[in-house]
């Protein structure tokens, strides 16, 4: 029987059965605002993300204003890597979409997804018919 001194520079050795191309999540928090533009028909944008401090500052401005919040650790990663301004990526548009969904029911507003579609559901059977 063999044994072996943990390495502290590689804590992912220790453990056999844990890929080592894995790359850790960072444990500092990760908040990502975002302005919702479905009224003027175009994508939600990120204007604002950080880690640590500035996701507490941001999530902290959300509750004082009333803003709803759902948690989605990696969508927030995942849009915490893109600029400030920028609209939010094709791959994460059913999921922001998800989101913005149930904020605005938990808001109680009507929700400006279901006219769209309604809006190009009549659209389409116009052209059909």
């Amino acid at each position: 029987m063999t044994t072996h001194d943990p390495d502290p520079l590689n804590p992912a050795a220790d453990d056999p059965l844990k890929p080592l191309n894995i790359k850790e999540k960072s444990k500092r928090q990760t908040a990502v605002a975002l302005k919702d533009r479905t009224l003027e028909r175009k994508v939600p944008q990120v204007v604002a993300a950080g880690r640590g401090k500035i996701a507490e500052q941001i999530l902290q401005l959300a509750y004082d204003n009333d803003i709803r919040i759902r948690e989605d650790s990696a969508l927030a990663e995942m849009l915490a890597a893109i600029e400030i301004d920028s609209p939010i990526p094709p791959e994460a548009f059913s999921a922001v979409a998800e989101i913005m969904s149930y904020v605005y029911r938990a808001n109680g507003q009507p929700n400006p997804f279901d006219a769209l579609l309604t809006d190009d559901k009549k659209k389409e059977d116009k052209g059909t018919s």
